[in-house]
């Protein structure tokens, strides 16, 4: 199945959401990313147990850290789907975009650039 989703989505694959870590998420918006999203699978049907549950809080962590900095903390957000929801998938990535263009580009973004110049 051919997905069609944004071309401006990255996918960074791991074993299990539960390794995405707060400084991977954080790291992401200090770099410039416009906004970060993990997809798990569904909550009480993780392979490695809670994993998808760790992620979600650490998700939520970096949202409130986020706003305690003045930046949308909505800019990273949590889905689950089961690994054959392909269209589903697309349609997140479809929805996660089109939310981001509404908050604008990521405020730390000129900082990001001007870092990488130096």
């Amino acid at each position: 199945m051919r997905l069609d989703y944004p071309s401006n989505i990255k996918i960074i694959r791991v074993p299990c959401t539960g390794k995405v870590d707060v400084m991977h998420l954080l790291g992401a918006i200090q770099k410039g990313a416009d906004g970060v999203y993990c997809v798990g699978c569904m909550e009480g049907a993780c392979h490695y147990n809670a994993g998808n549950l760790r992620a979600r809080e650490r998700v939520m962590h970096v949202q409130k850290l986020l706003e305690e900095v003045g930046i949308e903390g909505d800019r990273v957000r949590m889905y689950n789907l089961s690994s054959g929801e392909g269209p589903t998938f697309a349609a997140y990535a479809k929805e996660m975009t089109e939310h981001i263009k509404k908050l604008g580009p990521n405020p730390l973004k000129k900082w990001a650039r001007a870092k990488n110049k130096e």
